[in-house]
């Protein structure tokens, strides 16, 4: 009788620190529960009071400020994969095109919801072209022009192919220093994506002061080496007047492989994500 009387006071104690720990479960939840709409209370405060510090602008502002925080091409693909899933609704042919809007530098120009002025980018194809021209003729050396003597002043492509390679592979390091000094997207999207409005303006200034530093040594670097590139190029073709045609077509061709290229690997990607996505 004592163990069955034992048993049962066990079971009651047992019984009662179940009964303890669900009640103070349920308590920590009904305070998590207030706290959470409290929080959603003060946000909701908090919101209403910036909506009503422009409640004096025009609709056509209203339009405006709404197109300008409107997701671009370039915030839907940097996106958290979690977010992607809310916000990325484009298939794979809007992706891939999307994608090559922001990586070719042609392809560029007819992008108009970036962040990148147009002067600038219509002034990095130039000088794409023009360090191609110049690091071609860089590679132009005495084993080359024995070749072309060789091939009695025909124009030899697989000759003259590693030296395009490696043209293009330079060309494509100073350009992507030069895109880095030029381009303004990323800076702005740093802007858009600040949650706090006190810290907005503080972030513009900083950012605005970035920039100008930044295209001030953009457009003295990129001079400078135009400078270089016209006075090597231009001594070159004086001395050697008959191999402009082989530079010529091998700029050609190296300025053609660098656009190119962004169609190729711009692919991958875009079949990567697109199954991600479509997989979740």
């Amino acid at each position: 009788m004592k163990d069955k009387s034992s048993i049962k006071n066990k079971r009651n104690i047992i019984t009662q620190r179940n009964d303890q720990i669900r009640d103070l479960s349920v308590k920590k939840n009904l305070m998590e529960t207030s706290k959470n709409q409290n929080d959603l209370e003060e946000k909701k405060i908090n919101d209403l009071d910036k909506i009503d510090r422009y409640t004096n602008i025009s609709n056509e502002e209203k339009q405006k400020i709404k197109n300008i925080l409107h997701y671009n091409h370039n915030e839907l693909n940097s996106m958290d994969y979690i977010d992607a899933l809310k916000n990325d609704h484009r298939n794979f042919f809007q992706f891939y095109f999307a994608l090559l809007k922001s990586k070719h530098l042609l392809l560029t120009l007819i992008e108009t919801r970036d962040y990148n002025s147009r002067i600038i980018k219509i002034y990095l194809i130039f000088f794409n072209f023009a360090s191609c021209y110049a690091i071609n003729a860089l590679f132009f050396d005495d084993d080359t022009m024995h070749k072309i003597y060789e091939d009695k002043g025909n124009y030899n492509i697989l000759a003259q192919l590693p030296q395009i390679i490696y043209s293009t592979i330079i060309s494509y390091f100073f350009d992507g220093l030069l895109n880095f000094l030029a381009l303004s997207e990323d800076d702005i999207i740093n802007i858009k994506q600040e949650k706090e409005m006190e810290n907005i303006e503080t972030k513009k200034d900083d950012v605005q002061r970035g920039l100008h530093i930044k295209f001030i040594i953009f457009f003295i670097l990129s001079f400078l080496l135009l400078l270089l590139f016209w006075y090597y190029t231009t001594c070159f073709c004086a001395v050697y007047k008959n191999t402009q045609y082989h530079l010529l077509k091998d700029t050609l061709v190296s300025f053609a492989t660098s656009m190119g290229t962004p169609f190729i690997i711009c692919f991958f990607p875009a079949i990567l994500r697109t199954i991600a996505l479509k997989k979740k």
